[in-house]
């Protein structure tokens, strides 16, 4: 399980990586050491992720441990695409609220230090966590099956998700057309340009996937700024 939460890290971090250096030449041009140490940690980070799913993906299949189902007629059709929204809503929650704590001074300095190394992250900083925060986002999703009905493609559409979010979120650069970003849905869903603020200013912009935690607590301040490569610039 280690092997696949890394190699997929690798492979989508990669691509979006290189999409980038696509799109941006010249813009990891001197970041080096922070991508190697993203690459590290991220690394790292994929044995503490892979733990708990690894335990459970095995208790479900020799002890139905879990609430994940293969059948789709176990459950009624509109649960498939609602136990999505279901479980993006629950993960988004448990995430405002923990890296709300994580940032406080002294819990900041020993766990989510790390993270925000990457004051200008890259694609490759998605998992680059001290372990004390990778054990906050593992343990989650693996509470959810064995609470939570899911169907296995449901669920594998959530993994997708969060894979897809947590790497574009880092970018540097907006990925997604300017009518969804600045539009109505941009308005309550989180891309790059949202989180690119929270690397800026850190006491805002929280989220993960919807702006709902943040609009409600005050913690919203908006997009960030990609103009003129200030994003992109090493530091």
């Amino acid at each position: 399980m280690t092997l696949i939460v890394a190699v997929r890290y690798l492979i989508v971090s990669g691509l979006f990586a290189g999409l980038t250096t696509r799109r941006l030449p010249g813009a990891h041009t001197g970041r080096e050491a922070q991508i190697r140490r993203e690459i590290l940690w991220s690394l790292a980070s994929a044995f503490i992720y892979a733990a708990p799913a690894g335990l459970l993906a095995w208790g479900w299949q020799e002890h139905g441990w879990t609430r994940v189902y293969t059948d789709v007629a176990d459950y009624p059709l509109w649960w498939l695409p609602l136990s999505v929204l279901v479980y993006l809503f629950l993960h988004d929650s448990w995430f405002y609220w923990t890296h709300r704590w994580m940032h406080r001074p002294t819990v900041f300095k020993r766990m989510h230090a790390v993270h925000h190394a990457s004051r200008n992250p890259t694609a490759w900083a998605a998992m680059s966590f001290h372990p004390w925060e990778s054990i906050t986002g593992a343990i989650l999703v693996p509470a959810l099956v064995l609470l939570i009905p899911i169907h296995v493609g449901a669920l594998f559409a959530v993994l997708t998700i969060m894979t897809v979010m947590g790497v574009t979120n880092h970018m540097g650069w907006e990925i997604f057309p300017r009518w969804l970003v600045n539009g109505r849905a941009g308005d309550w869903l989180i891309t790059a340009s949202h989180h690119q603020k929270h690397h800026e200013k850190y006491l805002c912009n929280f989220g993960l996937y919807f702006r709902f935690w943040d609009r409600l607590c005050g913690t919203d301040r908006g997009l960030g700024d990609f103009s003129a490569g200030r994003a992109l610039r090493p530091r």
